[in-house]
């Protein structure tokens, strides 16, 4: 049976996440400390004692949600999780930790990459924001919202998408999208509009930033969320990480394709429970569970 490893973007981040994984197993504790020190920022203070709205700054979460990822990935295959030929793929920030889950970067290169990219993020134009929209698909959003400034930003299960761009169209867009035949409109706790073209202007300083850091060869396949590809090079990834900041996620058509791919079972590995979730939507003939503490790692185990 062949694995997909999913692993989760920003907002799945809460305070005690990896705390438990790590007073478990010395190999997830030792993640922790090895990150910290990559980044000069207490992680484990960070993680498991917040507060909230310190984690939730973005240059925080990034670092602190792909630390929370390996740790658990390595509790994982140590415990015997399966890693013949897995398929990885992430969530947005997910993609960086599907990139050292597939040998591409080492954890150390990997936090600070994403340590920078927060701070560029935290840092862009405050004037925009993003909501999640429940009840119509992605194409049924596009239209409804062509006439004002707003883009489909995450496209991440059937009836479930968020938008991005101005704040000030957010209102004209909600009323368009209701009158299409949304049930809710949620506008999200989100310092920017991330992955809309209010990002490009952080683009090249997060490409210089991708291009100081080392790539090895991957070991596994990795699909990309700008195109919903399998990718078996890490050469291609410095262009498509730095077109991800300000495009969409392609997260249906990219857990489409795993299962194509022949997935047939799919683990999170992180904090929360969220691309579990939207597996069960998107694949629903195919398995998912996730591992974010000893408990969820034992039943992913015993699910096979």
């Amino acid at each position: 049976m062949r694995t997909a490893w999913l692993f989760p973007g920003q907002g799945s981040q809460i305070v005690g996440m990896g705390k438990a994984l790590a007073e478990a197993f010395p190999v997830a504790a030792s993640t922790f400390d090895e990150a910290a020190e990559a980044i000069g920022v207490d992680l484990r203070a960070l993680c498991w004692d917040g507060p909230q709205d310190e984690l939730d700054r973005t240059a925080n979460a990034q670092p602190a949600i792909l630390t929370t990822s390996i740790a658990a990935l390595r509790a994982a295959l140590e415990q015997g999780l399966p890693a013949h030929d897995p398929l990885c793929l992430g969530h947005s920030l997910g993609e960086f930790s599907a990139l050292v889950a597939a040998g591409a970067l080492t954890l150390p290169d990997a936090v600070r990459l994403v340590r920078r990219r927060g701070e560029l993020m935290q840092a862009a134009d405050p004037s925009g924001g993003m909501a999640a929209v429940i009840g119509l698909d992605a194409d049924a959003v596009e239209q409804a919202i062509a006439a004002t400034g707003l883009v489909v930003a995450n496209d991440n299960a059937p009836g479930q998408v968020v938008i991005s761009g101005p704040l000030a169209d957010l209102a004209p867009a909600t009323e368009a999208l209701k009158a299409a035949g949304a049930k809710r409109v949620l506008p999200l706790r989100v310092s920017a509009a991330f992955h809309s073209p209010a990002m490009r202007p952080v683009a090249p300083d997060l490409a210089k930033a991708i291009a100081q850091t080392p790539f090895g060869e991957l070991r596994y396949t990795v699909i990309a969320n700008v195109d919903a590809e399998p990718h078996e090079h890490a050469g291609e990834f410095p262009q498509l990480l730095e077109r991800q900041v300000w495009s969409p996620v392609r997260w249906v058509a990219s857990m489409r394709r795993a299962r194509a791919l022949g997935a047939e079972r799919f683990v999170e590995l992180g904090a929360g429970s969220v691309l579990t979730g939207l597996a069960k939507r998107i694949v629903p003939d195919a398995q998912a569970v996730s591992v974010s503490d000893p408990a969820t790692l034992g039943e992913a185990l015993g699910v096979r």
